[in-house]
């Protein structure tokens, strides 16, 4: 005999419990919502965990709209100006959380991300938040009211917000349910992509370059309008990842190898030796000696007149690469497109089609500069759908 699922009343269920679903839920139940927080993954906050390398990059002090890429640049301005870095930096205080500043205005947990973690669990709990962690949502349904039905209990509420998040890192249990009930729901969805990811090698410059794994420089990056200033590695490292997001296949990525350096100086000067072993110990100013001595090797030119020496300088600083792709969803920190903003309202994150369901966080088409950015826009779209709900 199959036993039916039991139907319970609430005033808004929030689906997916990582930093933007968490946030809404807190804030909703501050005002006086009866809540229920519900997630597949047997834990809260999973991707939080693993955030900047354990100790959770959460916010950016420098955070404006401008550091994010939506088809609509100006859809993020509203929340981000209703939650800004130094609304979730008095939180984190006000739970004793020790944090520092790394480069760019990057704040970092002192200790670890579970601090964050913990941080929200607590809130979740004064609040009154009801969390259920590992269970799957089978459908939402909408007539009177919303139905959300798992495994074991059907959820009717007046309101739905779906903090699905991407599908980065699926062995984190990423999925595309967030995409699939927006598009139930009649919304439309700007095509997703890998964001904040590794850019692949073509077979032949892997041939010349794979056997120095590991190395890295600083660098600028650039691909199409969008440059970037950090470290490089093979395609991957900060400035590969930020340009990332705003790569299309078949286009350049240039590299600048030295970036505000005139690295052939010199040998331009007067009776200075020109030949392979002065430019290796130019480079190596600015370059790993292993990197150094494989640049001249491939790019040694016919003669070392100040023409080719001045060639050489321009290549350094504009290595163009056509990249064979990137590696994907499992190495991406985050998705780019998602939910069309042109459905959502800016300020509360509601649907316009649909009164009562709600897109937050990664689900949305609003993609952040790597840094902090990608979690002050959970905070701050959470904060703004908990605060309408």
């Amino acid at each position: 005999m199959t036993t039916k699922p039991n139907v319970q009343k609430v005033d808004v269920v929030v689906l997916g419990a990582g930093a933007a679903g968490m946030m809404c839920a807190i804030e909703a139940a501050k005002r006086g919502r009866r809540v229920v927080l519900l997630d597949h993954a047997e834990r809260v906050g999973k991707k939080i965990l693993i955030s900047g390398g354990g100790r959770c990059n959460f916010t950016n002090i420098h955070c404006r709209a401008e550091n994010f890429l939506s088809e609509n640049p100006h859809f993020a301005k509203s929340a981000l100006a209703r939650f800004t870095p130094s609304d979730i930096i008095a939180l984190v205080e006000r739970h004793g959380i020790r944090y520092h500043e790394k480069t760019l205005g990057q704040l970092f947990c002192d200790r670890s991300a579970m601090d964050i973690v913990t941080m929200l669990e607590r809130e979740c709990t004064e609040a009154g938040v009801r969390t259920i962690t590992g269970t799957q949502v089978f459908s939402v349904t909408r007539e009177e009211h919303f139905l959300v039905q798992t495994i074991n209990s059907i959820w009717q509420a007046e309101a739905v917000v779906v903090a699905t998040g991407g599908l980065s890192i699926p062995k984190m249990g990423a999925t595309g349910l967030g995409y699939s009930l927006a598009e139930q729901f009649g919304l439309r969805i700007v095509e997703c992509k890998p964001g904040l990811v590794p850019l692949v090698f073509s077979a032949e410059v892997r041939e010349q370059w794979c056997d120095l794994a590991g190395v890295s420089a600083e660098v600028v990056t650039s691909s199409g309008t969008k440059r970037s200033r950090g470290t490089f590695r093979g395609l991957s490292g900060p400035a590969v990842l930020q340009v990332s997001s705003y790569w299309r296949p078949g286009e350049i990525v240039a590299i600048d190898l030295a970036p505000d350096t005139d690295v052939m100086a010199p040998l331009l000067v007067r009776n200075a030796r020109r030949d392979a072993a002065a430019a290796v110990v130019a480079l190596r100013s600015i370059l790993p000696s292993r990197m150094a001595e494989r640049w001249v090797a491939i790019n040694t030119p016919d003669d070392w007149t100040n023409a080719s020496l001045a060639a050489m300088e321009q290549h350094l600083h504009a290595w163009r690469v056509i990249p064979a792709g990137t590696e994907g969803y499992a190495k991406a920190e985050v998705t780019v497109g998602g939910v069309d903003t042109e459905e959502l309202d800016a300020k509360t994150m509601q649907s316009r089609k649909v009164p009562g369901l709600y897109f937050i966080g990664e689900v949305v088409d609003v993609t952040g500069w790597l840094g902090g950015y990608n979690f002050q826009w959970a905070w701050a779209s959470g904060f703004s759908a908990g605060q309408s709900v």
